[in-house]
């Protein structure tokens, strides 16, 4: 394995959008092999009895947003 520093500082954000464009492709290219977490499947489950149940609220992304902004500020 090499070694890199990069001074991410010192990058255009054009050259950091695109080496976090191939960081990503490598990371996912393989995530059959990275098991998900138990309670992963749990949160699944409860999310789809949920929609089934017609409880289920959504949001715009927006909004999400925003309400995560908030709760985190």
């Amino acid at each position: 394995m090499s070694s890199a520093i990069l001074d991410v500082k010192a990058m255009l954000r054009t050259d950091k959008l695109r080496l976090l464009e191939a960081l990503w492709s490598d990371l996912s290219s393989d995530d059959a092999s990275i098991p998900s977490p138990g309670w992963h499947q749990s949160a699944l489950r409860e999310a789809e009895q949920l929609h089934a149940d017609g409880k289920a609220e959504f949001s715009d992304w927006s909004e999400a947003k925003l309400r995560i902004r908030s709760a985190v500020a």
